[in-house]
C-alpha cells in the first residue's frame, strides 16, 4: 500500500486548471521522480502534499492519517515532518552555513545542536565552509547546506524540486550519489521516502526507484525505470528522445 496517497485531487489556479482527478500513491523508502516538462504540475504536487497550497477537493494521506480533505488541512505543514528543497534553495542570506543548518534545530529548540551541526557538516563535506555565507558558496555546496538542513530534522518525506538544475554533470553525479546514499545516514530514521521532481530523464533514471511521468496535469506513465524506458505511452517516448 502506498505511503502517500492522493485521491481524486482537483486544484486549478484561476482559469487553468492543474489536477483534474489525479489519483497517485507513493511507496515509502523509496525515491520516486516526478517527471516531465515545466508547467505539467510537479512542483504544485509537491507543494500539495507539504501542505503549502490546498486542493479544490479529494484528500491526501499521509501514512494512515488523512492530512488534507476537501479544500480543508487537517494536519498543517509543520506536522507532517516534510523537508521541502526548494528549486532556488531559499537559503538566509545573512546566516553562516553553521547557522542556516542549526536554524530548524534551534526553532524546535533540540538538544545537542551543536553535535549535531557538526556532524551534518562532516557528513556533507562542509566543514570548511561552516563560517561562511551562502554569497561566498558555489552551487553545488549551496545544494549541499540545503540537504544539510532539512536532513539534521530527520523528516520522514523528503520533497526536492529540481534540486541540481544549473549544476554540471561532474556535481550533479557527486550529489545524486549523496541522495541515494540518504537512507543508510544517520539523519534519515527508520525510512525516508524521496519525492524528487526533474525534467531531466537522464537524472531521473540515475536516481529514481520509480518514476511518473507527468503531462497537462495527467499521469502519462508510472513504474521503474525499465518500465519507463520501455513505455509504450506516445508522449512518454517523444519526451525520451530529447
Amino acid at each position: 500500500m502506498p505511503y502517500i496517497k492522493l485521491n481524486n485531487i482537483q486544484h486549478s489556479y484561476k482559469e487553468k486548471t492543474v489536477f483534474q482527478d489525479l489519483i497517485l500513491g507513493f511507496q515509502a523508502n523509496q525515491i520516486s521522480c516526478l517527471l516531465g516538462d515545466s508547467g505539467c504540475g510537479k512542483t504544485t504536487l509537491l507543494r500539495l502534499i507539504a501542505g503549502l497550497e490546498i486542493p479544490q477537493a479529494g484528500e491526501i494521506i499521509i501514512g494512515n492519517k488523512t492530512v488534507t480533505q476537501n479544500h480543508s488541512i487537517l494536519v498543517p505543514p509543520h506536522r507532517r515532518n516534510t523537508g521541502f528543497i526548494f528549486q532556488d534553495l531559499a537559503l538566509w542570506p545573512h546566516f553562516t552555513v553553521y547557522k542556516n543548518i542549526a536554524f530548524g534545530l534551534e526553532a524546535r529548540k533540540e538538544k545537542h545542536i551543536k553535535d549535531t551541526v557538526f556532524e551534518a557538516l562532516h557528513t556533507f563535506g562542509l566543514q570548511e565552509f561552516a563560517e561562511k555565507y551562502p554569497h561566498q558558496l558555489s552551487g553545488g555546496q549551496k545544494q549541499l547546506v540545503a540537504l544539510a538542513r532539512s536532513m539534521v530534522l530527520k523528516p520522514e518525506i523528503l520533497l526536492m524540486d529540481e534540486p541540481l538544475s544549473g549544476l554540471d554533470v561532474k556535481r550533479k553525479r557527486k550529489i545524486i550519489d549523496l541522495i541515494k546514499n540518504l537512507k543508510q545516514s544517520r539523519f534519515s530514521g527508520n525510512d525516508l521516502t524521496i519525492i524528487y521532481v526533474t525534467h531531466d530523464h537522464r537524472e531521473a533514471f540515475a536516481i529514481a526507484d520509480n518514476i511518473v511521468v507527468l503531462a497537462d496535469g495527467k499521469v502519462q506513465e508510472a513504474g521503474s525505470v525499465e518500465q519507463i524506458k520501455n513505455a509504450k505511452n506516445e508522449y512518454v517516448k517523444y519526451f525520451l528522445e530529447y
